[in-house]
Order: C-alpha cells, then sequence, then structure tokens
C-alpha cells in the first residue's frame, strides 16, 4: 500500500511530532471531510506506527473498545477491542467523531490521556502500561455539536488539540491535482465553486462543500463523467435531501459550468 500523501497548511506534521515523542495525546477539531483522518493515517505512516481507527457512533461503547469475552467452541475467551490492541501494540489509537459514542467511553479515556497512561480492564482484572510508543488522538466536528454532545471541558483540557479547516484555494487545488490527476484550470474552477457553496452553509446548509467531496466530484469529471452531473452527484446531493434545496445549488454549479 503506497504511503497517504498530505498537504500541511501549518505547524500540524510537527506539533504532532512533538506530541508523539513526549507521549501527549491529541485532539483534532474541525469540519467533516477537511482532512483530519487523511493526517492522521499521514501521520501514522510518517512516525511508522500502526494505526487503528475506530469510527464512533451512538452505540459505541466503553466494552466496544476495551473488550469484552465471547463463547466459540464451548469456551469462553477474551477478546481485546481496538483500543486495548493499541495499548499492547505501541500503536496510534485513532477515535474518529468520538464525541459521538456513548459516554461510558469517557470514563476508559480519562487514565490514558494523562500522566498514567493506563488501561484498566475491569473484566479481566488486568491493568495495562502503555508503552512509549502508544498514541491517542481523537476528533470531532464542533459544528455538529450541541449541549447534550459537546466534549466536556475536563476531557477536552487533556488534550494537545488541533484545529483544523478547509484548505486556502491555492491549496486545495494543489490537492485535487493531486488526488485526482485534473488540470489546473478544472481544479480552480471546482474550488471556486466549493467556495461559492460555503458561503451558503450559514443559509441554508447543515454542512458545508468539503475538499473531500470535491475530489470525488473530480474523479468523476476525470473519468469522463459530465462535468454537472458529477457535481449533482458527488457534491450537490450530498449536502441536502431537500429537492428545492440542491436545485437552487444547481444553479450555482451551473453559473461555472455551463
Amino acid at each position: 500500500m503506497s504511503q497517504p500523501t498530505y498537504q500541511a497548511q501549518g505547524q500540524e506534521v510537527a506539533l504532532f511530532e512533538h506530541a508523539a515523542r513526549r507521549q501527549l495525546p491529541v485532539l483534532l477539531k474541525g469540519p467533516t471531510g477537511c482532512g483530519k483522518t487523511r493526517f492522521v493515517e499521514y501521520m501514522a505512516a510518517r512516525l511508522g506506527r500502526p494505526l487503528h481507527t475506530v469510527a464512533c457512533h451512538d452505540d459505541l461503547s466503553a466494552a466496544d473498545l476495551v473488550g469484552r469475552h465471547l463463547i466459540g467452541d464451548g469456551e469462553t475467551y477474551w477478546n481485546d477491542g481496538p483500543l486495548t490492541r493499541a495499548v499492547r501494540e505501541g500503536a496510534i489509537c485513532y477515535l474518529d467523531e468520538v464525541v459521538e459514542a456513548r459516554k461510558d467511553t469517557t470514563v476508559i479515556l480519562h487514565p490514558l490521556s494523562d500522566n498514567r497512561r493506563i488501561l484498566p480492564i475491569e473484566r479481566t482484572g488486568e491493568t495495562l502500561h502503555a508503552p512509549p510508543e502508544f498514541m491517542l488522538v481523537v476528533s470531532y466536528n464542533p459544528g455538529y455539536q450541541n449541549m447534550l454532545k459537546g466534549m466536556k471541558p475536563s476531557t477536552r483540557q487533556r488534550f494537545v488539540a488541533m484545529r483544523f479547516d478547509y484548505p486556502p484555494a491555492e491549496l486545495e487545488t494543489r490537492i485535487l491535482q493531486q488526488e485526482t490527476d485534473i488540470d489546473q484550470p478544472l481544479a480552480n474552477t471546482l474550488v471556486k465553486l466549493a467556495h461559492a457553496l460555503r458561503v451558503l452553509k450559514d443559509h441554508d446548509l447543515e454542512e458545508s462543500a468539503s475538499t473531500r467531496l470535491l475530489v470525488y466530484t473530480a474523479t468523476l469529471i476525470q473519468d469522463g463523467f459530465p462535468a454537472q452531473e458529477a457535481c449533482r452527484a458527488a457534491l450537490i446531493e450530498p449536502l441536502s435531501d431537500d429537492l428545492d434545496t440542491v436545485e437552487a445549488l444547481m444553479e450555482v454549479v451551473r453559473s461555472f459550468f455551463d
């Protein structure tokens, strides 16, 4: 597998390396599709460490992360969860959209994200001490959060935090070219379209046109799919289920591609 690419926007690469060296947990904040997951994949490859990624959701419990007893071949055996495997291996454990997980997950993260760096496994009576190579990385999208699903200050303040956003136009153009091999004029047009759509986010849309969706759109166009229909399928329809909103956004698309 080829090493993932990443275009730095600031000091995030150096900051992550310092945090890894000093065994500090890291929190990534930013909108959907701005490159948080790609950044973690890139840094894991750069540091030569295994990576365990968990996409958190409403039903994700502490047991899903730590592990549980299972029954097989008439016997009961312990099965490590991804967090436990990462601690044992000295890997990076990345919890994507961590605030979506059930609240009991916070309890097991606290002793791993302070100076103790331990993972107590109550069901086996074992306490794992994280090796120096282990690193805890979590992310969330502050734009999604409300009073019920925000990250508590007592948890947030245990991490070194990095704020991510969509790249500046010039950098986003280079990313599209690098990821999809489209030419610069087309990349420029797509980036300008994304900026026009992002202006509308606060008015009509819950989410904005992400760099990820731009890459999908450019990939379809590069493969020969008509530009307007590629924009509809990969950029506009994912932003809204409301037909009137979709058609209004398509008018913006047509102004760039007619």
